[in-house]
């Protein structure tokens, strides 16, 4: 299952030409994937899940971004879908696709995240409640055109 998540662009986030500057989309995919996956918006109204921990922290192992399109200024916040494609035994595989104005696709991407304990700064096991919730937001691995 797929998720989707209005993320607002700000002004800020465009460049000369008007679109949405690379660096920026970046962080408007980090903005979608704190709001489902560490804060719990954005979930099925059933979703029952597992508390966020305060011994955990996230860190960004690799990322990869397609971009496919421009993506001018919206007035309204963009629906980007984002799902896991993966779950590693620490890590977590996040994968996006931002559409454009027109409803093309603007970016694609994914992103890999580790479960760290904040304790002993090293990797840690994702518990079976964090896989038995997360289980139902997967889907195939975002393909790339280049590979």
């Amino acid at each position: 299952m797929r998720l989707v998540v209005p993320i607002t662009v700000r002004w800020a986030d465009l460049d000369a030409y008007g679109h949405v500057n690379n660096a920026a989309m970046l962080h408007l995919l980090e903005e979608a994937r704190v709001a489902v996956f560490w804060h719990g918006r954005h979930l099925p109204e059933d979703h029952s899940g597992p508390p966020r921990r305060t011994d955990t922290a996230t860190f960004v192992a690799h990322q990869e971004i397609e971009y496919l399109a421009p993506l001018g200024y919206p007035t309204e916040p963009i629906p980007v879908s984002l799902w896991i494609s993966k779950l590693g035994g620490a890590s977590v595989e996040v994968c996006y696709e931002v559409p454009t104005l027109d409803g093309g696709t603007a970016a694609r991407a994914r992103t890999t995240i580790v479960m760290m304990d904040t304790a002993t700064g090293r990797p840690r096991r994702i518990t079976e409640d964090e896989r038995a919730l997360w289980s139902r937001f997967t889907d195939e691995p975002v393909r790339f055109r280049r590979g």
